[in-house]
């Protein structure tokens, strides 16, 4: 495995980064399916079909993933030892690209995922690198890519891809 990320924002919040396993697979449906409780909400099904969809989903995004991205960053994210979330990331030879990122709802709008984020930027900085991410269009979190200063590269649909560039070093 390629070396895990290093944190730096993150552990003020207590958090650690550790390879996902197959003992990971009910949490990280679980985790799948907190985002897209708004969507399953819509629908008329009952709570068995629901959970059948969301484990054909995740099952399918899991798959998918672990096909496209072969060297990616398997990551569970875990605050004083318990999972609160998942990092997916690829780096490659000009960008980190950021495959998924996402926290449990009782993890979300603390600052955690802000500090990952910068984690994340702050490794590619250093290596003269963007970070990307396809974020959806109406992901709360897209307020946060803007502040963090990403930029819309591409409309992808339902999809955007954020492109973030490190700002050039002040000069003396």
């Amino acid at each position: 495995m390629t070396h895990p990320l290093p944190l730096h924002h993150a552990t003020r919040y207590g958090l650690h980064l550790r390879p996902i396993t197959d003992g990971d697979m009910a949490f990280l449906t679980a985790l799948y399916r907190s985002t897209r409780e708004d969507e399953l909400d819509r629908v008329p099904w009952s709570e068995a079909d629901k959970q059948a969809f969301i484990e054909m989903q995740f099952t399918a995004q899991h798959s998918h993933y672990q096909k496209h991205y072969p060297d990616a960053l398997w990551l569970v994210i875990e605050q004083t030892g318990r999972p609160i979330g998942r990092l997916y990331l690829e780096r490659w030879g000009r960008e980190h690209r950021i495959i998924d990122i996402a926290l449990m709802p009782e993890a979300r709008g603390r600052g955690i995922g802000r500090a990952m984020l910068q984690d994340v930027m702050d490794e590619a900085a250093r290596a003269g690198k963007q970070v990307g991410i396809h974020v959806e269009k109406t992901n709360p979190a897209m307020t946060l890519y803007h502040r963090l200063g990403f930029q819309r590269a591409e409309d992808k649909g339902v999809y955007d891809l954020m492109i973030w560039t490190a700002p050039a070093p002040a000069r003396a």
